[in-house]
Protein backbone atom coordinates (compact mmCIF):
# COMPACT_ATOMS: atom_id res chain seq x y z
CA UNK A 1 0.00 0.00 0.00
CA UNK A 2 2.89 2.35 0.79
CA UNK A 3 4.28 2.17 -2.75
CA UNK A 4 0.89 3.25 -4.13
CA UNK A 5 0.77 6.28 -1.84
CA UNK A 6 4.35 7.12 -2.73
CA UNK A 7 3.48 6.79 -6.40
CA UNK A 8 0.52 9.14 -6.08
CA UNK A 9 2.66 11.67 -4.18
CA UNK A 10 5.36 11.51 -6.86
CA UNK A 11 2.70 11.83 -9.55
CA UNK A 12 1.39 15.13 -8.23
CA UNK A 13 4.93 16.39 -7.78
CA UNK A 14 5.64 15.73 -11.45
CA UNK A 15 2.37 17.29 -12.61
CA UNK A 16 3.05 20.47 -10.64
CA UNK A 17 6.70 20.62 -11.68
CA UNK A 18 8.27 21.94 -14.87
CA UNK A 19 9.90 18.63 -15.73
CA UNK A 20 10.70 18.97 -19.44
CA UNK A 21 10.71 15.26 -20.22
CA UNK A 22 7.33 14.71 -18.57
CA UNK A 23 5.62 17.55 -20.43
CA UNK A 24 7.36 16.62 -23.69
CA UNK A 25 5.70 13.19 -23.45
CA UNK A 26 2.32 14.82 -22.85
CA UNK A 27 2.71 17.33 -25.68
CA UNK A 28 3.86 14.67 -28.16
CA UNK A 29 0.83 12.50 -27.36
CA UNK A 30 -1.56 15.40 -27.86
CA UNK A 31 0.18 16.54 -31.06
CA UNK A 32 0.23 13.12 -32.75
CA UNK A 33 -3.38 12.42 -31.74
CA UNK A 34 -4.58 15.76 -33.15
CA UNK A 35 -2.73 15.25 -36.44
CA UNK A 36 -4.06 11.70 -36.80
CA UNK A 37 -7.62 12.81 -36.02
CA UNK A 38 -7.44 15.67 -38.53
CA UNK A 39 -6.14 13.36 -41.27
CA UNK A 40 -8.78 10.73 -40.50
CA UNK A 41 -11.51 13.40 -40.58
CA UNK A 42 -10.34 14.82 -43.93
CA UNK A 43 -10.59 11.34 -45.43
CA UNK A 44 -13.36 9.79 -43.37
CA UNK A 45 -16.06 12.49 -43.23
CA UNK A 46 -16.30 12.97 -47.04
CA UNK A 47 -16.17 9.18 -47.46
CA UNK A 48 -19.08 8.79 -45.03
CA UNK A 49 -21.20 11.37 -46.85
CA UNK A 50 -20.39 9.62 -50.15
CA UNK A 51 -21.47 6.23 -48.72
CA UNK A 52 -24.77 7.66 -47.51
CA UNK A 53 -25.72 9.86 -50.46
CA UNK A 54 -24.46 7.75 -53.38
CA UNK A 55 -26.24 4.49 -54.18
CA UNK A 56 -24.00 1.85 -55.74
CA UNK A 57 -23.43 -1.88 -55.62
CA UNK A 58 -21.29 -2.89 -52.66
CA UNK A 59 -22.12 0.16 -50.56
CA UNK A 60 -23.55 -1.82 -47.63
CA UNK A 61 -20.57 -4.19 -47.81
CA UNK A 62 -18.15 -1.26 -47.43
CA UNK A 63 -20.13 0.10 -44.49
CA UNK A 64 -20.08 -3.36 -42.87
CA UNK A 65 -16.30 -3.59 -43.35
CA UNK A 66 -15.90 -0.15 -41.77
CA UNK A 67 -18.09 -1.15 -38.82
CA UNK A 68 -16.03 -4.32 -38.36
CA UNK A 69 -12.70 -2.45 -38.43
CA UNK A 70 -13.86 -0.16 -35.63
CA UNK A 71 -12.94 -2.86 -33.14
CA UNK A 72 -9.63 -3.86 -34.72
CA UNK A 73 -6.94 -4.29 -32.01
CA UNK A 74 -4.23 -1.64 -32.03
CA UNK A 75 -1.49 -4.26 -32.07
CA UNK A 76 -2.91 -5.69 -35.31
CA UNK A 77 -2.70 -2.27 -36.96
CA UNK A 78 0.80 -1.90 -35.55
CA UNK A 79 1.84 -5.29 -36.93
CA UNK A 80 0.33 -4.51 -40.34
CA UNK A 81 2.21 -1.25 -40.78
CA UNK A 82 5.36 -2.63 -39.14
CA UNK A 83 5.51 -5.27 -41.87
CA UNK A 84 4.96 -2.59 -44.52
CA UNK A 85 7.47 -0.06 -43.16
CA UNK A 86 10.20 -2.43 -41.98
CA UNK A 87 13.37 -2.79 -44.07
CA UNK A 88 12.07 -5.96 -45.72
CA UNK A 89 8.64 -4.43 -46.33
CA UNK A 90 7.38 -2.78 -49.54
CA UNK A 91 7.89 0.71 -48.06
CA UNK A 92 11.14 -0.06 -46.26
CA UNK A 93 13.18 2.31 -48.43
CA UNK A 94 11.25 5.27 -47.01
CA UNK A 95 12.89 4.70 -43.60
CA UNK A 96 9.72 5.68 -41.73
CA UNK A 97 9.73 2.98 -39.08
CA UNK A 98 10.29 4.29 -35.54
CA UNK A 99 9.42 7.85 -36.52
CA UNK A 100 6.57 10.17 -35.60
CA UNK A 101 5.34 9.93 -39.20
CA UNK A 102 4.95 6.16 -38.87
CA UNK A 103 2.94 6.62 -35.68
CA UNK A 104 0.64 9.14 -37.38
CA UNK A 105 0.10 6.80 -40.35
CA UNK A 106 -0.81 3.89 -38.09
CA UNK A 107 -3.04 5.97 -35.84
CA UNK A 108 -4.86 7.51 -38.80
CA UNK A 109 -5.64 4.06 -40.18
CA UNK A 110 -6.74 2.91 -36.71
CA UNK A 111 -9.41 5.60 -36.29
CA UNK A 112 -10.47 6.01 -39.92
CA UNK A 113 -13.16 3.30 -39.59
CA UNK A 114 -14.38 5.00 -36.40
CA UNK A 115 -14.82 8.32 -38.20
CA UNK A 116 -16.50 6.73 -41.24
CA UNK A 117 -18.88 4.42 -39.36
CA UNK A 118 -20.00 6.90 -36.72
CA UNK A 119 -20.46 9.66 -39.30
CA UNK A 120 -22.53 7.32 -41.49
CA UNK A 121 -24.73 6.51 -38.48
CA UNK A 122 -25.06 10.21 -37.66
CA UNK A 123 -26.15 11.15 -41.18
CA UNK A 124 -28.57 8.24 -41.42
CA UNK A 125 -30.18 9.27 -38.15
CA UNK A 126 -31.17 12.65 -39.59
CA UNK A 127 -34.86 13.24 -40.18
CA UNK A 128 -35.88 12.48 -43.77
CA UNK A 129 -37.51 15.91 -43.85
CA UNK A 130 -34.04 17.43 -44.25
CA UNK A 131 -33.67 15.80 -47.64
CA UNK A 132 -37.27 16.52 -48.62
CA UNK A 133 -36.97 20.16 -47.60
CA UNK A 134 -33.77 20.70 -49.55
CA UNK A 135 -35.33 19.17 -52.67
CA UNK A 136 -38.53 21.22 -52.32
CA UNK A 137 -36.45 24.39 -52.09
CA UNK A 138 -34.77 23.52 -55.36
CA UNK A 139 -31.33 22.87 -53.87
CA UNK A 140 -28.73 21.29 -56.13
CA UNK A 141 -26.52 18.38 -55.05
CA UNK A 142 -23.89 20.61 -53.49
CA UNK A 143 -26.47 22.62 -51.55
CA UNK A 144 -28.16 19.44 -50.36
CA UNK A 145 -24.80 18.17 -49.14
CA UNK A 146 -24.13 21.41 -47.26
CA UNK A 147 -27.57 21.23 -45.64
CA UNK A 148 -26.92 17.67 -44.54
CA UNK A 149 -23.58 18.68 -43.07
CA UNK A 150 -25.13 21.64 -41.26
CA UNK A 151 -27.71 19.41 -39.62
CA UNK A 152 -25.16 16.73 -38.75
CA UNK A 153 -22.34 19.03 -37.58
CA UNK A 154 -22.66 18.31 -33.86
CA UNK A 155 -22.93 14.59 -34.45
CA UNK A 156 -19.88 14.66 -36.71
CA UNK A 157 -17.95 16.65 -34.10
CA UNK A 158 -18.86 14.04 -31.50
CA UNK A 159 -17.59 11.33 -33.86
CA UNK A 160 -14.25 13.12 -34.18
CA UNK A 161 -13.94 13.47 -30.41
CA UNK A 162 -14.62 9.74 -30.06
CA UNK A 163 -11.91 9.05 -32.63
CA UNK A 164 -9.47 11.34 -30.80
CA UNK A 165 -10.18 9.59 -27.51
CA UNK A 166 -9.58 6.22 -29.14
CA UNK A 167 -6.23 7.20 -30.64
CA UNK A 168 -5.08 9.22 -27.62
CA UNK A 169 -5.38 6.17 -25.37
CA UNK A 170 -3.95 3.56 -27.75
CA UNK A 171 -0.60 1.91 -27.09
CA UNK A 172 -0.05 -0.83 -29.69
CA UNK A 173 0.51 1.40 -32.73
CA UNK A 174 2.69 3.89 -30.86
CA UNK A 175 4.85 1.14 -29.37
CA UNK A 176 5.34 -0.92 -32.53
CA UNK A 177 5.73 1.91 -35.04
CA UNK A 178 7.32 4.53 -32.81
CA UNK A 179 9.62 2.31 -30.81
CA UNK A 180 9.12 4.31 -27.59
CA UNK A 181 12.22 6.43 -28.27
CA UNK A 182 12.96 8.92 -25.51
CA UNK A 183 12.22 12.55 -26.42
CA UNK A 184 11.12 11.53 -29.91
CA UNK A 185 8.35 8.93 -30.10
CA UNK A 186 7.61 8.23 -26.43
CA UNK A 187 3.92 8.93 -25.78
CA UNK A 188 1.84 8.84 -22.61
CA UNK A 189 0.69 5.25 -23.09
CA UNK A 190 4.09 3.84 -24.11
CA UNK A 191 5.75 5.69 -21.23
CA UNK A 192 3.19 4.24 -18.80
CA UNK A 193 3.91 0.72 -20.08
CA UNK A 194 7.68 1.25 -19.79
CA UNK A 195 7.71 2.94 -16.39
CA UNK A 196 5.30 0.42 -14.86
CA UNK A 197 7.52 -2.45 -16.00
CA UNK A 198 10.44 -0.67 -14.27
CA UNK A 199 8.44 -0.17 -11.08
CA UNK A 200 8.33 3.64 -11.49
CA UNK A 201 4.72 4.08 -10.47
CA UNK A 202 4.95 7.83 -9.84
CA UNK A 203 5.51 8.76 -13.48
CA UNK A 204 2.98 6.16 -14.65
CA UNK A 205 0.27 7.51 -12.33
CA UNK A 206 1.07 11.11 -13.29
CA UNK A 207 0.78 10.34 -16.99
CA UNK A 208 -2.43 8.40 -16.39
CA UNK A 209 -3.94 11.37 -14.56
CA UNK A 210 -2.98 13.73 -17.39
CA UNK A 211 -4.39 11.33 -19.99
CA UNK A 212 -7.75 11.23 -18.23
CA UNK A 213 -7.68 14.99 -17.64
CA UNK A 214 -7.13 15.76 -21.33
CA UNK A 215 -9.93 13.42 -22.44
CA UNK A 216 -12.30 14.85 -19.80
CA UNK A 217 -11.46 18.47 -20.70
CA UNK A 218 -12.12 17.97 -24.41
CA UNK A 219 -15.46 16.27 -23.79
CA UNK A 220 -16.47 18.85 -21.17
CA UNK A 221 -15.85 21.86 -23.39
CA UNK A 222 -17.50 20.18 -26.37
CA UNK A 223 -20.64 19.61 -24.29
CA UNK A 224 -20.61 23.21 -23.07
CA UNK A 225 -20.07 24.53 -26.58
CA UNK A 226 -22.92 22.55 -28.10
CA UNK A 227 -25.30 23.64 -25.34
CA UNK A 228 -24.31 27.30 -25.77
CA UNK A 229 -24.55 27.18 -29.56
CA UNK A 230 -27.99 25.54 -29.51
CA UNK A 231 -29.22 28.10 -26.97
CA UNK A 232 -28.06 31.00 -29.17
CA UNK A 233 -29.34 29.31 -32.31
Amino acid sequence: MDYILEGISEAFRLILSSDSEFWNIVWLSVKLSIISTLLASVIGVPAAFFLVIKKFRGREFLITVSNTLMSIPTVVVGLLFYSILSRRGPAGDLALLFTQTAVVIGQTFLILPVVVSLTVSTIRSLDKSVSETSVSLGANKTQQLLMFFSEARFGVAACLITAFSRVFAEVGVSMMLGGNIRNYTRTITTAIALETSKGEFGLSIALGIVLLAVAFTINFFFLKFTKLYRTVD
